[in-house]
């Protein structure tokens, strides 16, 4: 188990470069987002999501989000993207945004009991930007463990997550503390099945036709997305 301070750009450099070998050999990682740290894995190696579940204490119908580099990256993730989608996408992301969209069927990934869906996320990190651009895609989830709080600093994540996580990317302590809204784009109408950091108010400036929130489940998150 590793720990590198990305506060400071030399040693960031060299804590992405290390999270990136880890990624690359089916490792787990911790890195900041700007909501929450999460706990991160090559979203194309069914071996380390399936880690990253096990690591949380978590099953497989509760798939991890997927944090991309670009918005641009959802053309090849996802399909039958409403309109509206990328309208919110063109004015939260990168932000604490997450959207639940339908899967591309070919993509040779197993996230878990996803339902055909994949949930999809732009942070607005450095170090995660920088950790994606090198990566392409990452399964991420929440830094902890099953029903206990979001770690807000790498030493909580390091305390629930220990060493089954193999580097741990300090970014300092979260700037936003609290988890990305989830919205639901695979049905008739956009749904919020997780309230979060962005506000109803602030989604339906841009989106009027959005619906309200519906109760949270576990770890505050419904539809199996549990993510930063």
């Amino acid at each position: 188990m590793s720990v590198y301070d990305c506060t400071q750009p030399a040693t960031r450099d060299e804590g992405v470069d290390a999270a990136a070998t880890a990624l690359s050999t089916g490792g787990l990682v911790v890195l900041p987002t700007d909501t929450v740290y999460g706990i991160g894995a090559a979203a194309f190696d069914p071996g380390a999501v399936a880690a990253l579940l096990a690591a949380k204490g978590r099953g497989r119908q509760s798939p991890p989000p997927v944090l991309v580099p670009a918005a641009a990256t959802v053309a090849g993730l996802a399909t039958d993207v409403p309109a509206a989608v990328h309208t919110l996408l063109e004015t939260f992301w990168p932000g604490p945004l997450t959207v639940i969209c339908r899967a591309q069927p070919t993509l040779a990934w197993d996230l878990g009991d996803t339902g055909g869906t994949v949930a999809l996320r732009m942070p607005d990190d450095e170090v995660a930007l920088a950790l994606l651009a090198r990566t392409g895609p990452l399964a991420v989830s929440s830094a902890n463990r099953h029903g206990r709080p979001a770690a807000t600093t790498v030493l909580e994540a390091a305390t629930a997550l220990g060493d089954r996580v193999e580097v741990y990317l300090d970014g300092g302590p979260s700037r936003g503390g609290v988890a990305s809204t989830i919205i639901d784009a695979t049905g008739p109408t956009l749904r919020i099945v997780r309230a979060g950091a962005l506000s109803l108010d602030e989604l339906t400036a841009v989106v009027p036709e959005i619906t309200d929130v519906e109760r949270p489940g576990p770890d505050g998150a419904k539809d199996g997305a549990v993510g930063p």
